[in-house]
């Protein structure tokens, strides 16, 4: 017997229930884990906190090391190879094994790692980590085996390169000092042979104290102290001087044997009255070079006099008798002479300067006259303003690449740099032919853009577009503000159509144009004020019923705040991006306008949107004019029902409003009415669903209500209208708000306490007809709209905004004075409310002061903005263009256009209409909103080609996204009857908790992922694969995630990132009140990750990059097809290369003994000194080490198989042996039997 259950029960009544109808059949997902592979692919930029550097002379490669434990390896232009140390440990020092393919670095961990840079992907192969000693020092010779390495307590040991084994020949600092020396002679700061006598070795320690040590005999040939702290030493190529460095700012030069300096000096010390020379700051470095002219190179950093103002970093160049100050923009943290010869005993022939700057690297030219630098190739100065947000467009236009390197090209012209090729040219790399190309921008503090070129594994400026040009210059900064307001937060770029878009810490919004040529022009501004005011909370009350003040509106206007001035008049535009608009958001005295938190651009609707904490604006780009501004409380995020702040129950003391109160839905508290809000224009803008004959002239309006409060009230009250100030040519021509028109043409009427009366006396010019904006009222007020013809009520009745999905509509007798807008031949669509709609304040917004109040956790903001051609009505036959708004608090609205013909573009209004079906409700806040056909395919945006304004006779071509034939699938143009009809769209929602996959126009929510338990997503986007599309999720787990579309089917889930190393672009604030220690967590989570989201980029092909550190950006992959291939776009780091002759011996000094002499270091550090002790240092074996470990002890394995087969055969040989001597024993013996029987066989037996 089945068992009864209440879930029977309501799956019985779900059942009964009409489902929505299943595809005929399901779609198929090609994508498989399989084809998913995360992996980090090229890093660009500077190495962030640079710590050490070397050079191989050989293979012309450049090794710098960081802070963080990074190592990058550089050569010619695409050679670039990024690895880390396990552990993050800084680097202290580098050295090549020099032509071997080799690099030994050493780290703050006292560790010694090996690293193989042979093959592509560096790969360490052994590490030695130093268990009682600091490590302070290392130093390998030429064509060495044998690394010394000297440590803080003073002594030196030696380690063999290949086995990475200690040798017990030690050096210790009681054995170099003298037996007089009292004290410790200090750390070893410097380890050198003498050029020509490599059996000698020269020590450096940190007090002064200088021993050249016999490494034969085990004793120190010579000794001296100089008088100040030792920080280099460097040898004169013939072996017989070394020049010293000093704490104090002098040199000092001293001959082998003697005990006194032969000369010391303050190359910047300025003598004073009294002889005695100024104090300098210290001499880090020095290096003593010399070319066969006889000429010799003394190179230093630092050393300047301490009276020098501020801290100027320097590297002074001593050639011959002159001396040059290269004064640096950065400290410097080390630098190395590049020299022709690599052997210490042959004239060097310095020809360049590689010098390593805290933020830059720098190649000063030593053999052109004046000491240019090289103009660096790489892209090392993408933090040359810190980097504020990141956009990435992987396979984008053909032609967009070339089109911007021309214009940049011609705008950063580059002069004073070395006509001398790049010095580091180690390593081969050759462009692949990439099917497709790769652009990234990046948007900077200083409100510049730069446009990369990032195809084929590289990374390459191509043009840089300056925000700060059209704005005046700020004298000063804000206290408040601690950021520049030119600071670029957002990016938007329509590829297709070349227009972009950004928005900027000054709270603005600039539209950009692209155009080959320069021209003059100028740009218009609007300022709309877009904040929330405080009062307007207050303005439910019944008793306020005063209608807007058109005066008050104008002062109040007239004294917003502009956080920024734009330059008026003519102005000279560069070819490349132009800017054809700027939107100011303004905000009342005393007040700071929000961040713009979402920006959205669509160039075939010709629309931009953008909104933050306040609302939303959505602006006409073609006529330049905004179209309506929008109150976040007014798209309803916040009035959902389950999340509304509880309230007592009220009294019903009048039969109308208890009727009304229980037909009332849950949502209609919320509801908002409508008002008219007229803004300056060129055309006529009808309101609603329907579109009037535009071409037709008002003859006039009139406003008002009681309780209206569209604008600024005489109370000082806000609705959710704004104040919009067009300028255009340096003039201000109107100021629009609900209720009021300003211009050159109309004149105002403010009426009674009953309505406002706006007449238009004058006749409307053909093309300066003043255009209706619609928007939203706080309060909901009764309008009656009456016609000329009388048709007032034929006209459709739509809610602008919904909370839910359904609301039932009514229509109230009109119980408070009315106002009247009366116009000609206009459709306008308005909805009808009762004023006792919002007296009951069913939802109030705490203002609580207090840190505890909920109020501040759950701010509304505008979180994402998507244009598309979209079903908002579960009726719909045809995609209407539609702006989805998703919010912080996981509300998703929809706003519908009708747009009139492209022809008709610049002549005829868009007209905002309304919807009342699509309001979605998720959990967190919306990250991104991306739209599917009924195959599963992504819907691509729709663009308006761009067009090269210079050429005549072409006209400008509109495109419906990449693929118009199969963007939708083939039921969108069939015709629907009744209420059957099928669903063709699929809008795919994510938040930072879930995702949602609904179907269009049904609006059923088909599919549903939970994207995150403890933890936020952090980004989130539809990125193309191997033809599929797919959802990747960044998630504050530090965790990548991909789900296959439609079902949301979990894919992969891999560690990628821990969210921590992406903290250093945030700053995080304390939380004082310990009521919050709850929300603590949260706080600091969103605090961090809004920064982190702007700057890590999901692109298509499964690309992806993000900023790894405030100079460099870091990209990913999270397809296999792609990581498979990525060996094959990296470039060869080794090369093989003849080693350099060395130097030749003179007869003479090989007569008289004077040459080099040669030193047997195997017999000295080999077996017969021993083995150090195991305390001293642990070897750890590296990843090629454990394989070959394994690799070994499977051949043992095999080789003992081996032997026993070998061992087998032989014994089975042996038995064949014996078999076969059986064999012909028996045949011996067979045929001497037959013999004997052929003998007897005749024979009688008496014969016998």
């Amino acid at each position: 017997m089945k068992k009864f259950t209440i879930k029977g029960v309501l799956d019985g009544f779900r059942s009964s229930v009409p489902q929505p109808a299943k595809p005929d059949q399901e779609i198929v997902e090609n994508l498989r884990p399989e084809h998913f592979q995360v992996k980090k692919t090229f890093r660009h930029g500077f190495p962030h906190q640079p710590t050490a550097l070397a050079f191989d002379p050989v293979q012309r490669l450049l090794a710098i090391g960081t802070k963080s434990g990074s190592l990058r390896i550089l050569g010619r232009p695409g050679v670039d190879a990024h690895v880390k140390h396990e552990g993050g440990a800084t680097v202290l020092q580098l050295q090549f094994l020099i032509n071997e393919g080799a690099l030994v670095s050493a780290t703050n961990d006292d560790t010694l790692h090996l690293w193989n840079f042979r093959q592509k992907i560096p790969q360490v192969v052994h590490s030695l980590k130093f268990q009682k000693d600091r490590i302070t020092c290392i130093h390998l010779p030429l064509q060495s085996k044998w690394l010394y390495i000297g440590t803080e307590r003073g002594n030196i040991h030696v380690l063999h390169i290949e086995t990475f084994v200690l040798s017990g020949y030690v050096i210790n600092w009681n054995k170099a000092i003298e037996v007089s020396r009292k004290t410790h002679p200090g750390a070893v700061v410097h380890l050198s042979d003498n050029p020509l006598d490599l059996s000698k070795m020269l020590i450096g320690y940190s007090t002064g104290q200088i021993v050249l040590w016999d490494l034969k005999t085990k004793i120190a040939d010579y000794r001296c102290q100089t008088d100040e702290p030792l920080t280099s030493i460097t040898w004169h190529h013939e072996g017989k001087q070394f020049m010293c460095s000093h704490s104090d700012g002098s040199l000092s030069t001293w001959t082998v044997r003697q005990l006194k300096p032969a000369s010391v000096t303050y190359p910047h010390a300025k003598f004073t009255k009294d002889g005695e020379p100024e104090r300098c700051k210290s001499i880090q470095k020095v290096e003593w070079k010399l070319s066969r002219s006889g000429e010799a190179y003394v190179i230093f950093s630092g050393g300047l006099a301490q009276d020098t103002t501020g801290r100027t970093p320097s590297i002074t160049v001593i050639h011959g008798k002159t001396t040059t100050v290269l004064e640096m923009e950065h400290n410097v943290i080390d630098f190395i002479v590049l020299c022709d010869s690599p052997w210490a005993s042959d004239f060097q022939d310095p020809y360049a300067v590689v010098v390593l700057l805290q933020n830059d690297l720098v190649v000063i030219d030593l053999l052109t006259i004046g000491f240019p630098c090289f103009e660096n190739p790489y892209p090392m100065d993408i933090h040359e303003s810190p980097v504020t947000c990141c956009a990435y467009f992987a396979d984008c236009p053909s032609d967009l690449v070339p089109a911007f390197y021309s214009v940049g090209s011609k705008s950063q012209k580059k002069t004073g740099f070395s006509e001398k090729e790049w010095p580091i040219s180690g390593g081969e790399w050759s462009s692949s032919s990439s099917s497709y190309n790769e652009i990234i921008l990046t948007g900077h503090a200083d409100g510049s853009i730069k446009f990369w070129d990032a195809s084929a594994g590289t990374l390459q400026v191509l043009y840089k577009l300056k925000t700060a040009k059209l704005f005046e210059k700020t004298k000063t900064r804000s206290i408040d503000s601690e950021e520049d307001p030119l600071a670029i937060q957002l990016i938007f770029l329509c590829p297709e159509s070349r227009k972009l878009a950004i928005a900027g810490s000054g709270k603005h919004v600039v539209l950009f144009k692209f155009k080959k040529v320069e021209s003059m022009s100028e740009v218009v501004t609007l300022e709309i004020c877009l904040s929330v005011d405080p009062g307007r909370e207050g303005d439910n009350s019944p008793d306020r019923e005063s209608p807007a003040n058109v005066g008050n509106v104008e002062s109040k206007i007239t004294e917003f705040n502009h956080p920024l001035k734009v330059k008026t008049g003519l102005q000279k535009r560069t070819a490349g991006f132009q800017a054809t608009l700027i939107c100011l958001t303004t905000a009342p005295p005393g007040e700071q306008p929000e961040n713009i938190t979402s920006l959205s651009l669509n160039s075939s609707y010709g629309l931009l949107a953008y909104g933050n904490e306040s609302g939303l604006v959505i602006v006409d780009i073609v006529q330049k004019i905004s179209l309506i501004v929008l109150n976040t409380s007014d798209l309803g995020g916040g009035s959902d029902p389950y999340q509304r702040v509880l309230r007592s129950p009220k009294r019903q003391d009048e039969l109308k409003r208890e009727t009304e109160d229980k037909a009332r839905s849950p949502s209609t508290d919320q509801m908002n009415g409508m008002c008219v809000l007229p803004v300056t224009g060129r055309s006529t803008v009808g309101v609603g669903g329907e579109r009037g004959d535009n071409g037709d002239n008002s003859d006039g309006c009139s406003a008002g209500g009681s309780g209206s409060n569209g604008a600024y009230n005489s109370d000082g009250g806000r609705g959710s209208s704004a104040g919009v100030n067009i300028t255009r040519s340096g003039i201000r021509n109107a100021a629009a708000g609900a209720g009021m028109i300003s211009g050159t043409d109309e004149e105002i009427n403010a009426g009674s306490r009953k309505g406002v009366t706006l007449d238009q006396r004058h006749p409307a010019r053909t093309q300066g007809i003043r255009r209706l904006q619609k928007c939203l009222s706080t309060t909901t007020s009764h309008f009656e709209v009456d016609s000329a013809t009388g048709a007032a009520a034929a006209f459709p009745t739509v809610s602008l905004f919904y909370a839910q999905r359904s609301t039932e509509m009514r229509s109230y007798p009109s119980a408070v004075p009315q106002a009247s807008l009366n116009y000609q031949n206009i459709l306008t669509n308005t909805r009808q409310y009762s004023s006792f709609d919002k007296f009951d304040g069913s939802f109030q917004r705490s203002r609580s002061s207090s840190m505890s109040s909920l109020e501040n956790i759950t701010t509304e903001t505008i979180s994402c903005l998507t244009f598309a051609d979209s079903y908002t009505k579960k009726n719909d036959t045809n995609g209407m263009p539609t702006l989805w708004i998703g919010t912080s608090l996981g509300s998703v609205q929809t706003v519908v256009f009708n747009t009139p013909a492209h022809s008709e573009r610049h002549a005829h209004p868009v007209v905002v209409s309304t919807c009342n079906g699509s309001t979605f409700k998720l959990k967190g806040c919306i990250l991104s909103m991306s739209f599917l056909d009924c195959n599963g395919a992504l819907i691509p945006y729709l663009f308006e080609s761009w067009k090269d304004e210079n050429t005549d006779g072409k006209e400008r071509n509109k495109n419906q996204g990449k693929c118009t034939n199969s963007r939708m699938s083939p039921s969108t143009n069939t015709q629907v009857s009744g209420d059957s009809f099928e669903d063709r769209q699929f809008v795919v929602l994510a938040s930072e908790k879930q995702a949602r996959v609904v179907a269009l126009p049904s609006q059923n929510c088909v599919y549903r992922q939970q994207l995150a338990e403890t933890h936020i997503v952090i980004k989130a986007e539809i990125t193309s694969l191997k033809d599929n599309v797919c959802l990747v999720c960044y998630v504050s787990n530090g965790h990548i995630t991909t789900y296959s579309l439609p079902s949301l089917r979990p894919l992969i889930d891999v560690d990628f990132l821990p969210l921590t190393d992406l903290s250093f672009q945030t700053t995080k604030h304390g939380i004082v009140d310990p009521m919050l220690t709850i929300w603590g967590h949260q706080l600091f989570v969103n605090g961090d990750t809004d920064q982190i989201a702007k700057t890590l980029c999901f692109s298509n092909r499964g690309h992806g990059l993000y900023l790894t550190s405030p100079m460099e950006i870091q990209k990913f992959s999270v397809s296999s097809e792609f990581c498979g291939e990525l060996t094959e776009m990296m470039g060869d780091l080794f090369i093989g290369h003849d080693m350099p002759e060395p130097p030749k011996e003179s007869f003479f000094k090989g007569l008289f003994g004077g040459g080099s002499r040669s030193l047997d270091r195997e017999e000295l550090f080999g077996e017969s000194s021993g083995r150090a002790s195991r305390s001293v240092a642990k070897h750890i074996p590296g990843p090629n080490e454990a394989i070959r470990e394994r690799v070994s002890s499977a051949t043992g394995e095999v080789n003992m198989a081996h032997q026993m087969v070998v061992e087998r055969g032989e014994k089975l040989s042996q038995l064949e042996e014996r078999s076969a001597r059986m064999m012909s024993e028996a045949e011996n013996f067979s045929q001497g039997a037959h013999g004997l029987m052929l003998k007897y066989k005749d024979k009688k037996w008496y014969q016998l």
